[in-house]
């Protein structure tokens, strides 16, 4: 099986296979991510894969592979009834794809396998959060469709927020 160091000279838009994530990509997943956000996030990762494999009726967790290899994924979730909304919303929650791959087609097709299958689950908005300096992320989904939400997404300093 090849590696990703003898993948590097690829160019363009390899071929990828998009899949359900299994507990046995763990590895792969917290390795990826960690060279996109520059440290390693087990506890995290450990977390909410078993989240999202629990349900394996729900194929909304998924990867990428190029030459059996997992060069991507992406984590999301099916809510029912978030914040009094009757109808379900899917939230994006991670989407990774390893360095030597960003820019060929790999993320695109994990949004668009996600999207599928979401449709077959009639679920009609798929929501996720960018920081508002992720520039090439925001320029990412834009290009896969995605719009300013009509919400606000609110954060509270705990640390420095006291009560009056």
């Amino acid at each position: 099986m090849k590696t990703l160091d003898e993948t590097e000279s690829i160019t363009g838009a390899p071929a990828c296979t998009v899949r359900r994530l299994k507990p046995a990509d763990l590895g792969r997943v917290i390795e990826i991510d960690a060279k996109v956000v520059g440290r390693p996030r087990r506890g995290y990762f450990e977390h909410k894969l078993a989240l999202n494999l629990l349900d394996s009726s729900v194929e909304v967790s998924l990867g990428a592979e190029v030459d059996g290899i997992l060069v991507g994924f992406l984590l999301a979730r099916v809510w029912y009834g978030e914040f009094g909304e009757t109808e379900p919303v899917a939230v994006l929650d991670t989407l990774a794809v390893h360095p030597l791959f960003q820019g060929r087609g790999i993320g695109a097709s994990l949004v668009e396998q996600l999207a599928t299958n979401l449709r077959g689950l009639r679920v009609r908005t798929l929501r996720t959060e960018a920081s508002w300096d992720a520039f090439e992320l925001l320029s990412f989904f834009q290009t896969q469709g995605f719009r300013p939400a009509q919400r606000v997404c609110l954060d509270l300093d705990l640390e420095g927020a006291h009560k009056s």
